[in-house]
């Protein structure tokens, strides 16, 4: 399997999602420059995390236009994977790939640190590796991390159980397990699909989490589960 990894201006986490595709899984990766035209025929694309364009306007809103998400975007009408981490959940947001916004984290901080998410779907081709109601630790690094969307966007989100993690308190702690959002996320939602399950969005870095040496390999899930979608 061939995952193409785009790169923007600013961006920091191409790297490290090369390195989870490579290293981790022994799949084959390539990068794509902003500019191109040309996905290289990746069976699947990573927009990946970082600042892009310096997180001008507001993040994701420039890199939406770059030459390489009219191809992006077709892909996903085709069907094809797409997986937004962070800034690049920012820019499928942007692109309209997926519903709603990410604003200003709640306490107007950057946050840097170890969450616990919620797998509320395992039957999708990001978590299928994964079981129903698991709890994972995944980190986060953002500063615009807020989901927001409007009530009939979240009606339907919810009711078509496109919401596949969220914020939960972790283990050890008042109410864990309960709803808890490190950044004022509505919902406490983490990450959400498109109508046609092939788009997945969300802020915390599962590429930044493949190996106990991370602090946690929980993240693996999700590159694996891309594997067998993709061969099914």
């Amino acid at each position: 399997m061939k995952f193409g990894i785009v790169t923007f201006p600013g961006s920091n986490c191409d790297y490290d999602a090369y390195r989870a595709v490579v290293e981790t899984l022994g799949e084959t990766a390539v990068y794509v420059w902003h500019k191109d035209h040309d996905l290289q025929d990746a069976d699947v694309v990573v927009l990946p995390g970082g600042f892009s364009y310096g997180d001008y306007l507001r993040p994701g809103a420039i890199a939406r236009f770059s030459p390489i998400m009219t191809e992006v975007a077709a892909h996903a009408r085709r069907g094809g994977p797409v997986l937004g981490i962070c800034n690049g959940f920012q820019i499928a947001c942007e692109a309209g790939l997926l519903p709603g916004a990410l604003l200003r984290n709640a306490n107007l901080q950057f946050i840097s640190e170890l969450v616990t998410l919620r797998v509320e779907r395992a039957d999708t081709a990001f978590t299928n590796r994964y079981r129903p109601g698991q709890t994972i630790a995944i980190p986060i690094a953002h500063g615009d991390g807020r989901y927001t969307a409007d009530a009939d966007t979240l009606q339907r989100l919810e009711g078509e159980g496109r919401v596949v993690f969220r914020y939960v308190a972790p283990p050890g702690t008042p109410g864990a397990g309960e709803w808890w959002s490190p950044n004022g996320a509505m919902h406490a939602i983490a990450g959400i699909v498109s109508d046609g399950g092939n788009v997945l969005g969300m802020m915390p870095h599962p590429e930044r989490a493949v190996s106990p040496l991370l602090g946690s390999s929980d993240g693996v899930g999700v590159f694996q589960s891309l594997l067998t979608a993709v061969a099914a």
